[in-house]
């Protein structure tokens, strides 16, 4: 089942950025996954505005290759320049439909 890394980040030191975007994208691919959006072009169209600077939509083909990406000992070091470097929060969910009323997505 498709799953959907979900990354909220709020950078407070951009010095990670650069290597992080260039070498994170394959490592990323590795794991089956793909960029849906990364972008820092945020608008709040309802609810109180949270602090983040960037939000990244990736797609895998499962939680488990998600899981693997987020646990890949090539990452560590990318993820820990990110952690130091913000605060984030990957958040990960399928394509079920909880309500069971969208059609093309199936139930779960």
């Amino acid at each position: 089942m498709t799953a959907y890394l979900i990354a909220d980040v709020k950078v407070t030191d951009d010095r990670w950025v650069p290597e992080y975007a260039a070498a994170v994208h394959g490592i990323v691919h590795k794991h089956g996954g793909k960029y849906l959006a990364r972008s820092g072009n945020i608008k709040v169209l309802e609810g109180k505005p949270l602090d983040t600077t960037l939000i990244a939509i990736l797609q895998f083909p499962s939680a488990a290759a998600a899981e693997a990406f987020a646990n890949d000992p090539e990452y560590d070091r990318f993820a820990k320049a990110r952690q130091d470097g913000s605060e984030s929060r990957f958040q990960l969910i399928d394509d079920t439909d909880i309500a069971g009323t969208i059609p093309y997505l199936g139930k779960g």
